[in-house]
């Protein structure tokens, strides 16, 4: 398995010192991690075998390796490998979830166990947006590709990840102007990059798509 390191993590590291908010990220990034351990865990006891692992701002990002039969083994108009794909998706905010409801059951230091709270609830809900590649645009592409197929769900899930993402933009600002905290701000451009970056790959993707069907019409004809 593949280990990277993300330089831009330093970045952030000297952004929310500066703004003192570090004690906030680093406890973030830890909770970030375990959040991703959850993730490693499901594939793992699902039979998926991790292939490269990278250490980003916002966490750790695990790849899985795919098994070629998985693409065979139809359930309903979906297959086995969207659904695993699913639960391993959700696996990732689940546990921080169950680390919500541990925190709330034990008497602990007022500050450090609402910051634990808050972190935690911050990372589940975030991982939960509908913007690809989070776990939540993740399980949204999975859910169309069962119901739609693979095009359909890329292209499905690229427009109501930009939706959301416009969405989320306005009430960011709003929360940023009577807050102002940067760290909506940072969130906000981070979200807008890892969208760019995935757009550039569906672009790329559609227009093989489009290659295919003409040869297929120009054989065909």
């Amino acid at each position: 398995m593949r280990f990277k390191i993300d330089l831009k993590i330093f970045l952030f590291l000297v952004l929310f010192y500066f703004t003192n908010q570090i004690e906030t990220y680093v406890l973030i990034l830890i909770f970030a991690i375990v959040h991703e351990l959850g993730h490693l865990a499901c594939g793992l006891l699902l039979g998926m075998k991790p292939s490269k692992m990278e250490l980003r701002p916002y966490g750790v990002s695990i790849s899985f390796k795919l098994k070629p039969e998985d693409y065979n083994r139809k359930i309903c108009k979906g297959n086995f490998l969207e659904i695993k794909k699913i639960i391993v998706a959700i696996a990732g905010p689940l546990t921080n979830l169950i680390i919500v409801l541990i925190a709330l059951q034990f008497n602990m230091n007022m500050f450090w166990g609402l910051m634990i709270i808050y972190s935690n609830l911050l990372i589940f809900f975030f991982n939960l947006l509908p913007v690809y590649p989070l776990d939540g645009g993740r399980i949204l592409e999975c859910i169309l590709h069962i119901v739609f197929g693979k095009r359909k769900a890329e292209k499905y899930t690229n427009h109501i990840s930009f939706v959301s993402l416009i969405v989320l933009t306005f009430i960011g600002s709003i929360a940023i102007f009577y807050i102002r905290n940067i760290a909506f701000f940072i969130i906000i451009i981070f979200l807008w990059i890892l969208y760019i970056k995935e757009d550039i790959v569906y672009r790329r993707r559609n227009k093989i798509y489009n290659l295919i069907e003409k040869t297929i019409e120009i054989n065909a004809n």
